[in-house]
């Protein structure tokens, strides 16, 4: 079996409710999750705060044990395989220190090379390599305490690949850089991707998401929301692109034309009227033409593309009845978690 297969994943902290001589309870941060990650493919997994991404990366990273359920890479168990599966995955957090700060930046890729067995002409010729790509070769021999955090960052996504993984787990790789290392890291991951890497994928930068995966997992509460390319996701809820037309000169013609395509109108203090309609379908240019035949004379035109965070909020807002619908697959999954309550996706590891 080729690729990452999560099924009916579940993993238990024990905690404590009042401080640490209160009574230990468990806590349940991924809730029967399945997810497939196949070589090939950048997959996403998208939730709130708190839903559980951070957690189960760590389990198949093996970093975690599961309470129960399983994870296999390529038919091999993460935990009676875990030496075997680390061969064939390595891991970029963001949110966390990966590399050691008393060595070099040469020294900290060297000494993760040798621990994935690279051959020595191969670790070579691959740190230079990446030292070159995430902009550090003048800095490779510089101790790693005296990098900025986007530096350490940067050293860090070069450790991750310094293995050339099968599988690579990114969990919020690009907080944290500047925008060029950032793109550049998009490009990498992309062409990791062509060439048959299997990438899983959390960000909170969703326009990130939207360009880099094929397929989305949105969790909550450690659950299975809904599933689907972020194009399927948006539709599925709802989400449609919104057209705003301002006519400086509205009158009962216009207004007809308004009601008619069912848009919402709003007037200005300058007496013109910003007439609003949100559409799956690119709707601008009739509407724009029938309010020009109608007499108006438009004074601005905006389109705003329908937004991944709106579908995942949306599916976070929605009673659990209503989430056992939303599946964009063919196979119904349980829904899980409560309200967002507003806030927004994907800002700190769960």
């Amino acid at each position: 079996m080729q690729g990452i297969a999560v099924r009916a994943l579940r993993k238990e902290f024990p905690v404590r409710d009042r401080g640490i001589l209160g009574p230990r309870t468990r806590k349940t941060a991924v809730d029967g999750l399945d997810l497939d990650i196949p070589p090939g493919r950048i997959t996403g997994l998208l939730g709130l705060n708190g839903a559980g991404k951070t957690t189960t990366i760590k389990t198949i990273a093996t970093l975690l044990r599961p309470t129960s359920g399983t994870v296999t890479v390529d038919g091999l168990d993460t935990v009676a395989d875990a030496r075997a599966v680390r061969r064939r995955i390595n891991l970029i957090a963001g949110g966390e220190r990966m590399v050691y700060t008393r060595m070099t930046g040469r020294e900290n890729l060297w000494y993760f090379g040798q621990l994935y067995d690279v051959p020595k002409p191969q670790l070579r010729r691959r740190i230079h390599e990446l030292l070159a790509l995430v902009g550090l070769s003048d800095a490779a021999d510089t101790m790693v305490e005296r990098y900025s955090r986007g530096m350490t960052q940067r050293l860090a996504i070069a450790r991750g690949l310094i293995n050339e993984p099968d599988y690579l787990l990114l969990d919020e790789p690009t907080l944290g850089l500047d925008a060029p290392i950032a793109r550049d890291l998009r490009r990498v991951v992309a062409r990791l991707a062509v060439d048959g890497t299997g990438v899983l994928l959390t960000s909170h930068y969703l326009a990130e998401v939207e360009e880099l995966c094929g397929h989305v997992y949105v969790i909550s509460g450690g659950r299975h929301l809904a599933e689907g390319s972020p194009a399927e996701l948006k539709a599925a809820t709802g989400s449609h692109r919104t057209v705003r037309i301002t006519v400086t000169n509205p009158g009962e013609r216009v207004t007809a034309v308004a009601e008619a395509f069912g848009a919402a109108r709003e007037p200005r203090a300058d007496g013109g009227e910003v007439i609003t309609l949100r559409h799956p379908d690119d709707i601008a240019g009739p509407l724009a033409a029938a309010l020009v035949e109608a007499g108006g004379t438009i004074g601005g035109l905006e389109i705003a593309e329908a937004s991944l965070e709106d579908a995942i909020l949306t599916l976070a807002d929605r009673t659990p009845e209503d989430r056992g619908s939303e599946n964009t697959d063919s196979e119904n999954r349980r829904p899980g978690g409560g309200s967002s309550g507003g806030r927004t996706p994907e800002v700190a590891p769960a």
